[in-house]
């Protein structure tokens, strides 16, 4: 076995990457992580929500974080700068990471370098995360990622770089610095019919200053320099930054800059053969032996893991699907419910809990104990004995929706893993008490600060626009980017918790609704939601769909800028609701009145103003006027993005002492009551 081990390792070493899908990858130094861990957990969460913001930003570039203390995970991506297809720089993210799974399985790191070239839109990016902080900029990386060089000679003597390939690339290199998104592309004309054109690239991280940029680009150049395989073409790729010159144009678009070459005797060029080296920079002949043991080694491996594994896996999944219709059958002859057996049998991080457990954790329910109340019964705070802080919630035994939404969230939530959404630890049934366990978050939710005058002062602007960035990011993985499309139907202030470094989640998916694609225009008898979030064709007709959810999130970012409900029972101006007010200061010019006021010293006027602009787009009146949570996500990471004038706001005529109504209105209530059983006409 050891025999075999070594020489897959010396095959990976010493094949050359495929031209369809070439990939490169470096393992962590830093230790392993265990299945079914919180670790991995964490790193799930980020592989699915990189893909996204790199793709969505303006600069092709995204850091995530997943997970708390010795669990955390940092990671991030960038996206080639000629990438003109968001979804090719996504699925190459998303690539980057199934490379990562299969190349470094339990890596607690890993850097993965991915080029698909022969992608109709091509596919070429950086993907990093690790244990250890790599979001602060550093160029400080010793080992090379990647390096791949052509053999034969472009200008000069063999085994040498002339100055002009030197010039090309360092030109190139103070272009890529000097730029706002850190990437330049450079041309180099033949001085002769003998010689061939150069094109070259450099790219860094955004995140790098002008000097970092420069400083990690000229460290490679200079490998470029030295190293005695560089010839026709190559590229090096570190974590930070890269450089590629090449005799084909292999980038989109034209040219940044054009270099003109100084006079030398070319040297006529010959057929290109491609040699690759590993992260020591040595040369490595590809010969008909090594071929050999290339295939054989890795041929070798599969059948013995197929033969040896395979039975046990096996033998393992059997057991586990006996002992989960043991467990179904018997739960059912009790009378109860039978998913919450599931959720035991499918979630290894989900726990049955039994109710003396939680009168423990909660000191019998005790006042002291209780942190509030939402529409289905009161929440407490809770100690288990190893020290875990939990929030405890109790349904009430006589709400009508109690046991549906306890069945609803159980089966969601827990299927559901990002860092914007609040994580169920578990629950309890036993006769009729209904309980939900949840990560205790110590900051409340955010109506107790923006709504409170002494408490809205600790949420400053940068802090804000964060909790609506995340927001974002949350809506979108439940709409696009979960395992099944989820409307979560009711979402609002008091449904927005915040963890100790005021991150949001989003919690109570009591009434969210579960599709197996995108709703559009579902009809329902029961309109369930908070009135003043309500988008105007649900509220008035039962029509929901995400664009629901996109209308709640506008109203929920006017409330975050100002500081003020959108509720009939606080009058804003002329109006009942704070879109009609928000409205009337956008059309006039005046939105700046709008913005919190303890948020004016530090305003940035382009940033606000953008942000009014996107919560106006999603609460236009007509459904398909609205963007989607991908489009939002899209226009909060992008400065550059142009948007769209916002039609007018659903009940932006109801103003005080109007006795005029708009086609859709709905009777007012307070925000923080839920209604749950109304039935359109």
């Amino acid at each position: 076995m050891a025999v075999v081990l070594l020489l897959l390792r010396l095959s990976i070493l010493l094949m050359p990457l495929p031209s369809a899908a070439a990939t490169a990858q470096l393992c962590g130094s830093g230790g392993n992580y265990t299945a079914n861990s919180t670790y991995q957990s964490n790193l799930a969460v980020v592989a699915a929500t990189l893909p996204n913001k790199a793709s969505s930003s303006s600069q092709l570039f995204a850091t995530a974080t997943a997970g708390q203390v010795t669990d955390v995970v940092y990671a991030l991506a960038l996206c080639r700068g000629d990438t003109v297809n968001a979804t090719a720089c996504r699925d190459c993210v998303a690539a980057s990471f199934q490379e990562a799974q299969r190349s470094c399985p339990y890596y607690l790191g890993a850097t993965v370098y991915y080029d698909d070239g022969e992608q109709q839109q091509q596919q070429t990016c950086v993907l990093g995360f690790s244990s250890d902080d790599l979001l602060v900029p550093s160029i400080t990386e010793n080992d090379t990622l990647f390096q791949s060089f052509q053999n034969d000679s472009f200008f000069g003597d063999p085994g040498t770089v002339t100055p002009d390939v030197h010039d090309l690339l360092t030109r190139t290199a103070q272009d890529a610095a000097a730029a706002e998104r850190r990437f330049a592309t450079a041309v180099m004309d033949s001085v002769s019919t003998v010689t061939r054109t150069l094109y070259s690239l450099a790219q860094c991280t955004p995140d790098l200053s002008t000097d970092d940029c420069l400083a990690c680009l000229q460290r490679i150049i200079s490998m470029v320099n030295t190293t005695t395989a560089v010839r026709l073409g190559g590229q090096i790729l570190v974590l930070r930054c890269n450089i590629r010159f090449e005799v084909n144009m292999f980038y989109q678009g034209q040219p940044m800059r054009r270099v003109t070459p100084s006079s030398i005797t070319p040297v006529p060029p010959v057929p290109t053969t491609t040699t690759t080296t590993a992260a020591t920079g040595k040369r490595h002949g590809i010969k008909p032996w090594v071929i050999a043991i290339s295939v054989a080694a890795p041929v070798a491996l599969v059948a013995f893991c197929f033969i040896v594994c395979y039975p046990r896996l096996r033998r393992r999944y059997m057991k586990g699907q006996v002992r989960l219709r043991e467990k179904r059958h018997t739960h059912e002859l009790q009378g109860g419910d039978e998913h919450v057996w599931e959720m035991e049998a499918e979630f290894s991080e989900f726990s049955i809990f039994e109710f003396h457990q939680i009168l423990e954790a909660t000191n019998n329910f005790s006042e002291e104990n209780k942190l509030g109340k939402g529409g289905f019964g009161p929440v407490y705070k809770g100690h288990f004995p190893d020290g875990i802080e939990i929030a405890v919630k109790r349904l009430d035994s006589h709400s009508g929706q109690g046991l549906m939404e306890f069945k609803n969230e159980v089966e969601l939530i827990a299927k559901l893993q990002h860092m914007n959404l609040v994580r169920l630890l578990g629950c309890c049934s036993q006769a009729e008490e209904k309980i939900l366990v949840y990560e205790y978050l110590p900051n409340k939710s955010l109506d107790f600060f923006i709504f409170d005058n002494n408490r809205k002062v600790l949420i400053d602007l940068n802090k804000r626009l964060e909790i609506i960035e995340g927001i974002a990011e949350g809506l979108l993985y439940l709409h696009m980017h979960s395992r099944l499309c989820v409307i979560h139907r009711d979402l609002k202030p008091s449904n927005i918790l915040l963890d100790n470094e005021m991150n949001p989640k989003i919690s109570d998916f009591g009434l969210a609704k579960i599709f197996s694609s995108n709703a559009e225009g579902i009809i329902t008898r029961r309109v369930a939601g908070t009135y003043g979030y309500m988008a105007p064709e649900y509220a008035s007709q039962g029509i929901f769909s995400i664009k629901s959810d996109v209308f709640s999130f506008g109203v929920l970012t006017l409330e975050i800028l100002s500081g003020k409900r959108n509720s009939g029972s606080h009058q804003c101006g002329d109006f009942i609701y704070l879109l009609g007010y928000a409205w009337q200061l956008w059309k006039e010019r005046r939105w700046i009145e709008l913005v919190e006021t303890s948020l004016l010293p530090n305003c940035h006027s382009t940033v606000m103003m953008r942000c009014v602009n996107i919560a106006l787009l999603c609460v236009q009146e007509n459904a398909v006027d609205r963007p989607t949570m991908l489009d939002v996500v899209a226009m909060l990471s992008s400065m550059t993005m142009n948007l769209p004038e916002p039609k007018h706001p659903a009940y932006f005529n109801l103003m005080v002492g109007n006795g005029e109504s708009s086609k859709t209105t709905v009777p007012c209530s307070v925000n923080d009551v839920t209604i749950s059983a109304t039935t359109p006409r």
